[in-house]
C-alpha cells in the first residue's frame, strides 16, 4: 500500500462514521424550517416614541433631584410629552445661573427659552437624541427578543428587523402561539420607588396627585381560584430609585408556608449597594417593586438589606412566574410591543414540501447518478461513491451545527450535488486528456488531478462568497440556502479532491492497471 494511503483510508472512514453517527437517525437531527413543518408567523411594532417618553420621564425626575441636590429653590419642573419639552419653574431668578449650570450636565438637551425674567427655562431634547433613542429601542427590542427566546430554547427562530420599526419573528414547530406572544409582550420594565406617605391614596384622588407622584395599583388575587379580589391603590413617587438592568438572576422559588411561587431576585455588585443604600435610608418607609405600571408589593423596609436579595409576590401561577424570571433575566423591553399580525403556518404546506423536495433529490441524484455511470463506467462508480459521501457530510453539518433545512436549503442540497459531480468531471476529463496523448494511467491520474485542482477550487471559492454575501445579507430562507450551500462546498471538495484521489490510489496500489475505465 502507498504510504500516503495509511493515513487517507483511516481518515475516509473516519469522517464517514463521524459524520453518519451526527446525521443519524435523520428525522430526529434535522431541524426542519418554517415553510417545512408550520409553525408561528409574528411581525411585531416597537413603540419607539414610548422608549422616548420612558427616557424624558426620567430626565424631568433626575433634573428634580439634581435641582434639589444644589439647594435650588424649584416650584415644579414640567413635561410636556408631545414636544418633548422640560419646562423648569423656578422660585427665585437668583438660582438662574445656577439651574443653568446643573442642566449644562444634560447634554441631550438644548436650552430654546428664558421666560418671566429667569423664572422659567425651556429646555427640549435634541433632534439627533430622539432619533438615537427611537432607533437604539429597536436594536435593544430585537436583542431582548433573542434573548428571551434562547432562554426558553426555541429551535433555529427567524429574528429581523422590518423596516424602520418592525420585528419579524418565526417560530418553526410551534403549535401554541399563546405562550411565546405572552413571554414577548411583556416590557418586563422593573423598578423600585418610594410610597409616597404623605396622602393617602383616597385624598389623592379626590384632591389630586401631588406633583412628581402617580396613583398605581396592586392586584390581589385569590390563592386557589387565582381570580383577582380587589385592587389595592397607592400614591407612589415617580422618581427611579433602582432597576432591573442592574439584575444578574431571576429564579423563580417558592414559599414554605403555602407553596405559592415567586421570583427571586439578585443584583450585580452596584445594584447590591444601591439597594442596600435605599433600603438605609429609608427604614421604616414603603418601598414599591413596580413591573410595567403595576405595583406587585410595597414592604416597609424594617432594616438596610445587605448582600443584594429581593424577590417579586403576587398570587402567580407556577407558568407566570416562569416567564416573569425569564422576562427579567432577559432585560427589559425599552418600549412596549404591538402585535400586527400573528399566523399559524399549518402542518399540510410542510407535508407538501418536504415530499415534494425529498422527491427532487431523490430524483436528480439517480439522473446524476445514472450519467456518470453510463459516460464514465467504473471511473463513475468512484464519483457516486464521493458523492454519497458528500450527502452523508452535508446532512451531518446541518445535523451538528442545528440548522434548519428549508425549501431553499433543500435547493442548496440539489445544487450540491450537482457540485460535487462537476468537480469529478473536471478531473476524468482532464484524465482523458492526458490517456489521449499517450500517458500511462498513473501518469495520466497524477497530471489530471493535479491540473484540474486549480479549477476546481477557482470555481467553488468564488461560490463559497457568493454565499457567504446571501448569509450575511439575506433573510432567513436565503440563510438557510446560504448555509447548504456552504457546507455542501467544503464537503465536495473533500470528496471530489481527497477521497476520489485516495480510491484511485487504492486501485492503483492493488495491482498495475494499463487500462482505465473511464
Amino acid at each position: 500500500m502507498h504510504k500516503e494511503l495509511r493515513w487517507k483510508i483511516p481518515l475516509i472512514l473516519f469522517v464517514i462514521a463521524g459524520f453518519s453517527w451526527l446525521a443519524w437517525p435523520l428525522e430526529e437531527k434535522i431541524n426542519l424550517g418554517l415553510d417545512l413543518q408550520g409553525g408561528v408567523h409574528l411581525v411585531l411594532e416597537v413603540e419607539a416614541e414610548k422608549a422616548v417618553e420612558f427616557s424624558m420621564e426620567q430626565r424631568t425626575e433626575d433634573i428634580k433631584h439634581a435641582l434639589g441636590a444644589e439647594d435650588i429653590e424649584v416650584d415644579r419642573v414640567v413635561l410636556n410629552k408631545d414636544t418633548n419639552v422640560i419646562r423648569i419653574l423656578l422660585v427665585d431668578a437668583i438660582d438662574t445661573p445656577g439651574a443653568e449650570t446643573v442642566l449644562k450636565n444634560y447634554t441631550a438637551l438644548e436650552k430654546k427659552d428664558v421666560l418671566r425674567d429667569g423664572l422659567e427655562l425651556v429646555y427640549q431634547l435634541r433632534d439627533e437624541e430622539y432619533q438615537y433613542i427611537q432607533d437604539n429601542a429597536i436594536q435593544q427590542a430585537l436583542e431582548v427578543i433573542r434573548n428571551r427566546i434562547d432562554i426558553v430554547g426555541l429551535s433555529e427562530p427567524t429574528i429581523q428587523v422590518q423596516g424602520t420599526r418592525r420585528i419579524l419573528v418565526q417560530f418553526p414547530g410551534v403549535k401554541n402561539p399563546k405562550k411565546i406572544i405572552d413571554l414577548l409582550g411583556q416590557t418586563a420594565r422593573l423598578e423600585f420607588k418610594m410610597v409616597d406617605e404623605s396622602i393617602s391614596p383616597e385624598e389623592a384622588r379626590t384632591r389630586g396627585v401631588p406633583e412628581g407622584s402617580e396613583l398605581l395599583e396592586e392586584r390581589v388575587f385569590d390563592k386557589t381560584t387565582k381570580k383577582e379580589i380587589k385592587k389595592i391603590p397607592y400614591v407612589i413617587k415617580k422618581r427611579v430609585l433602582l432597576t432591573g438592568d442592574m439584575l444578574t438572576a431571576a429564579d423563580i422559588r417558592y414559599d414554605q408556608d403555602f407553596n405559592e411561587p415567586y421570583v427571586s431576585l439578585t443584583f450585580n455588585s452596584l445594584g447590591a449597594k444601591t439597594f442596600f443604600e435605599l433600603t438605609r435610608d429609608n427604614v421604616d418607609k414603603r418601598l414599591a417593586i413596580v413591573l410595567d405600571g403595576r405595583v406587585y408589593s410595597a414592604p416597609v423596609i424594617r432594616e438596610p438589606i445587605a448582600g443584594g436579595q429581593a424577590q417579586i409576590s403576587g398570587s402567580f401561577t407556577s407558568e407566570e412566574a416562569k416567564n416573569l424570571a425569564i422576562a427579567l433575566r432577559a432585560g427589559a423591553l425599552p418600549a412596549p410591543l404591538t402585535m400586527l399580525e400573528n399566523r399559524t403556518v399549518g402542518p399540510s404546506l410542510g407535508r407538501d414540501s418536504v415530499e415534494a423536495g425529498i422527491n427532487s433529490i431523490i430524483i436528480g441524484m439517480v439522473a446524476v447518478v445514472l450519467f456518470i455511470l453510463i459516460y464514465y463506467r467504473l471511473s463513475g462508480v468512484v464519483a457516486v461513491g464521493a458523492l454519497l459521501l458528500n450527502l452523508v457530510m452535508l446532512l451531518g453539518a446541518l445535523a451538528y451545527f442545528g440548522a434548519s433545512l428549508t425549501l431553499p436549503g433543500i435547493a442548496g442540497i440539489i445544487l450540491t450535488v450537482g457540485m460535487a459531480i462537476d468537480a469529478n468531471v473536471l478531473i476524468f476529463e482532464r484524465i482523458r486528456e492526458e490517456i489521449r496523448v499517450g500517458k500511462t494511467v498513473r501518469t495520466a491520474i497524477d497530471a489530471g488531478f493535479a491540473k484540474a485542482f486549480r479549477t476546481i477550487v477557482d470555481a467553488n471559492v468564488t461560490t463559497f462568497i457568493a454565499a457567504i454575501v446571501l448569509f450575511q445579507f439575506g433573510t432567513g430562507p436565503i440563510k438557510g440556502f446560504a448555509i447548504t450551500l456552504c457546507i455542501g462546498i467544503a464537503a465536495s471538495m473533500f470528496t471530489a479532491v481527497f477521497v476520489s484521489r485516495a480510491t484511485f490510489d487504492l486501485f492503483m496500489s492493488r495491482k498495475k492497471i494499463e487500462r482505465l475505465s473511464i
